[in-house]
């Protein structure tokens, strides 16, 4: 049992990450209908702005706001230069821009930093603390801790504020949205900025637990998008629920079935809802008739 609740807190400091990718790839697909394949990069370019800012000499919080606000602008970078000159084509052309756009973050990266992984050091000097037989990583508190935050205050800013509304508005009906007054370009480059934030922050939350390296973001995107699908595509809820699901279903696998095959864990739930319930667990069945 203590090894249970071990496990158990672990995984869910690790499936907030996950939460937090896929809620930007949740985002972008609400606005757009465009899955977003470079979301895990933002993770990674993130983790490596951050690195930067703390080895310049700028204190850990400066280093934050820096690497937050790097992430805003690679948002408007990403709008302008990869999904705004095809946003009147086909969803295809423009998800394999978006494969091209995280290849280009990664090679680049690669290029400067070239292959060696990087450390970043904690929040925290103190590395946890002993609850009863559970002993709490202060980083996957932080983790857990700043999901929460997030996920209270998207449903106060998607709910309770006029932009919040302007965005869902956006995100079901553009040329209804653009009928009302409402600015739909505006509102897909707040999205954009919004999920690389998002992206980011996952990225410097988990870079003290992994080390910082060329492949976190496709690591963290492919465990992302299996949440998306588990949790039902385009819903927030169910990318959280998804995300906190498969990161404690591949540490209680890695403890007791295999650490090696860990990250095939997730993708078997995967293959399952697919299988069984491809609509995800808050999806709706869509009926159509010949």
């Amino acid at each position: 049992m203590d090894l249970a609740l071990q496990l158990l807190f672990t995984g869910i400091g690790i499936g907030a990450v996950y939460a937090l990718v896929a809620l930007g790839f949740v985002l972008i697909f609400r606005a757009t209908n465009v899955v977003n394949f470079a979301q895990g990069e933002f993770s990674m370019v993130a983790a490596y702005l951050m690195v930067v800012a703390v080895e310049a000499g700028l204190p850990y919080w400066a280093a934050f706001i820096v690497a937050l606000l790097g992430m805003a602008l690679l948002g408007v970078i990403f709008n302008l230069g990869v999904y705004y000159p095809l946003r009147h084509r086909t969803y295809l052309p423009v998800i394999i821009a978006t494969i091209g756009a995280s290849i280009l973050m990664a090679n680049s990266v690669l290029a400067i930093y070239g292959p060696q992984p990087q450390v970043l050091e904690g929040w925290f000097e103190t590395p946890g603390i002993q609850v009863g037989p559970v002993y709490l990583d202060s980083q996957y508190l932080l983790i857990i801790g700043v999901t929460i935050c997030l996920v209270i205050f998207n449903f106060w800013f998607f709910e309770k504020t006029l932009l919040g509304k302007k965005l869902q508005a956006t995100s079901q009906d553009k040329e209804m949205a653009s009928l009302l007054g409402i600015s739909v370009s505006t509102m897909i480059m707040i999205t954009f900025i919004y999920s690389a934030v998002l992206g980011g922050l996952a990225g410097i939350l988990v870079a003290p637990v992994l080390f910082v390296s060329i492949q976190m973001g496709s690591t963290i995107a492919l465990k992302a998008f299996a949440a998306t699908i588990i949790g039902g595509f385009g819903d927030v809820a169910g990318a959280i629920i998804g995300g906190l699901a498969l990161g404690v279903i591949e540490t209680f696998g890695a403890a007791y079935i295999s650490v090696p095959y860990k990250d095939g864990f997730a993708f078997l739930v995967l293959v399952a809802f697919l299988i069984f319930r491809p609509q995800g667990i808050f999806g709706e069945r869509v009926a159509e008739k010949a």
